[in-house]
């Protein structure tokens, strides 16, 4: 009986070959790159670092020896530099590099873990005897006692202390040099194993370089040139073209793979006469698949059905969908209209609401009366604002403030609205500013009724807060988080408010008192109050913020400039600096100058 040899055997038999010598060399290069990651890791983790251990033990010892006889020979006071550094060495790095070692030498040989514990040993009796010159000598006055320097010195020089001293260096180098040969063994271990892995590898190469050459010149014979054949004629077909060219009869799944290739060719006919038949719209046209399993054929017989059923009701799903289209093109525009609606009424609110907080704040001509010499620079962000300015005249007294709500746009105007209330009634009853400030945190959270439970509103202010005194001329001020910027003869002085806000429910506000400071005024001293807005604002070339400190430059820089001046020039500069960045927040200043 003849023995059928199939494709899939002989490229069985082929890459089994290859495969056996693949596991071969990957067993070998498993086993002796195992063999050296051990030998490497014992390396990396335990003989180097043990080595350099060793040595830096070494050198510690060397600059104890070098520190204490400084201090026994040294007269000096305790706390000079050198003293502190044996202090280090002995009650830090010692303890530190003993721990280490400990942890590195269990995976040492047993007589090297015994060999470092004696050394240990021998170090704790030297530094012992190092504490006590350190006790002996421990002041200037110790070195005048010539009895204690001369044991000191001796003991230093050529008793305990220095034969310890030896001893240990002895020791420590008998161990340094074990741990050395230890690392050059390893070495030379690992060199050993990967030379072996090199030597494999050639050899597993040229048998795998040669093996594949042999299993491609088989497989070409008996695999490629056939299928080569049958590719042209699948080509061939691609093209439209039916192929005349026929394929030599085989024993093998290329000579099955021809045979099906007829039969194939010969469906596609039938098939192409059918689908032209339907894209004419012939759907009555009978096509007989090839057998009960033949997918294609079934599926073009339901592709004709499906394509009758939906050319009878697409008119009529499209007409349907048209209506569905224009309902809610209708509904959509609807819709529009009435956000429109809404839209304008909840802006046109807050606009009559800016005519209410604008009708509030005092005007600019009317502060110009009570301090001629000073300028409000006020750009809230949204319609209305959080930030507000107060200016109110009280007998001799002339207030004045800037203050910061939480938030801006409308939940900063009913804060602001809040405030400005209760410092009108607060400054009827009260002159200084601190006291001012703590009736009104005590008004805002007593409004806003804050406790400290977590239900409680977190809303509060932050202000800086002025008195001017007509008859003493003097000026006071209170600041919640807002500082004032004093400039005086050239130079900014910062008179820092306290870090804490107005109203919020904080557990301790009611202990918290705000200070006031009182200020001499000279002529020509100018003064300013301002919210956070200004020096928070992004912009520039990188986006980034105005920040505090250009704000504080800036204001020196512009000294030479009316009061007047001084607001165009500080609005220009923050107009350029955003130039295409959106406004970030509420911006106030006020500037006096007295």
């Amino acid at each position: 009986m003849k023995i059928r040899v199939t494709i899939g055997r002989k490229i069985g038999f082929g890459f089994g070959i290859l495969i056996f010598f693949t596991l071969l060399a990957f067993f070998l290069t498993f086993k002796t790159t195992n063999s050296s990651k051990e030998i490497n890791e014992e390396i990396t983790n335990v003989v180097n670092p043990s080595v350099d251990a060793l040595e830096e033990l070494n050198l510690l010892l060397v600059k104890s020896k070098m520190l204490i006889s400084k201090w026994a020979y040294f007269a000096s006071s305790d706390d000079i530099d050198f003293k502190n550094q044996h202090r280090q060495l002995v009650f830090k790095d010692y303890p530190y590099l003993k721990e280490k070692l400990h942890k590195l030498s269990e995976n040492w040989p047993p007589n090297e873990q015994e060999k470092l514990r004696e050394i240990f040993g021998w170090l704790d009796l030297l530094f012992k005897e190092h504490k006590k010159v350190m006790n002996e000598l421990n002041s200037i006055e110790s070195y005048e006692d010539p009895l204690i320097v001369f044991i000191v010195r001796e003991s230093v020089d050529e008793g305990e202390l220095n034969e310890k001293h030896e001893k240990v260096m002895q020791l420590l180098s008998e161990l340094i040099s074990d741990q050395q040969n230890l690392a050059k063994v390893s070495t030379q271990k690992m060199n050993t194993s990967f030379n072996k892995l090199q030597s494999i590898v050639r050899l597993l190469g040229i048998a795998l370089t040669l093996g594949g050459l042999l299993i491609a010149f088989f497989t070409v014979r008996s695999i490629v040139r056939p299928i080569s054949q049958l590719k042209r004629i699948l080509l061939q077909m691609g093209k439209g073209i039916l192929p005349n060219e026929k394929i030599n009869h085989r024993n093998d799944e290329i000579g099955e793979m021809s045979k099906a290739l007829n039969q194939l060719i010969s469906a596609v006919e039938r098939q192409t006469e059918f689908a032209k038949g339907l894209g004419a719209g012939n759907f009555s046209q009978e096509y007989q698949p090839l057998s009960q399993h033949d997918t294609l054929g079934h599926a073009l017989l339901k592709m004709r059905d499906d394509l009758y059923e939906n050319e009878r009701f697409l008119e009529q799903k499209v007409e349907e969908r048209t209506a569905e289209v224009v309902r809610q093109k209708e509904e959509i525009e609807s819709q529009r209209v009435k956000l429109e609606h809404l839209y304008n009424e909840v802006t046109d609110s807050i606009k009559y609401a800016k005519r209410i907080q604008e009708a509030i704040l005092p005007p600019e001509t009317d502060v110009k009366k009570v301090l001629p010499e000073s300028f409000i620079l006020y750009k809230p962000k949204d319609i209305v604002s959080g930030d507000f300015y107060w200016v109110e005249k009280v007998g001799n007294k002339i207030f004045f403030a800037a203050v910061d709500c939480t938030g801006h746009g409308v939940p900063g105007a009913f804060m602001s609205i809040v405030g400005y209330n209760l410092l009108k009634q607060i400054v009827k009853e009260e002159n200084d500013p601190g006291k001012i400030l703590n009736k009104l945190s005590k008004g805002v959270k007593d409004t806003l009724h804050q406790g400290i439970d977590e239900g409680a509103t977190k809303d509060g202010m932050d202000i800086a807060l002025c008195s001017y005194d007509l008859s003493t001329n003097t000026l006071q001020y209170a600041g919640a988080y807002n500082p004032l910027f004093l400039i005086r003869k050239g130079e900014l002085i910062e008179v820092k408010a306290d870090k804490f806000p107005i109203g919020g429910a904080l557990e301790d506000s009611e202990s918290r008192k705000y200070t006031s400071h009182t200020i001499s005024l000279e002529k020509g001293d100018t003064f300013y109050i301002f919210s956070d807005g200004y020096a928070d604002q992004f912009g520039g070339n990188k986006g980034k913020k105005f920040m505090v400190k250009q704000f504080r430059q800036l204001l020196l820089n512009i000294q030479n400039k009316s009061m007047e001046e001084q607001k165009q020039f500080l609005n220009q500069t923050i107009e350029n600096w955003m130039h295409g960045h959106e406004q970030v927040d509420d911006i106030l200043i006020i500037g006096v100058r007295f």
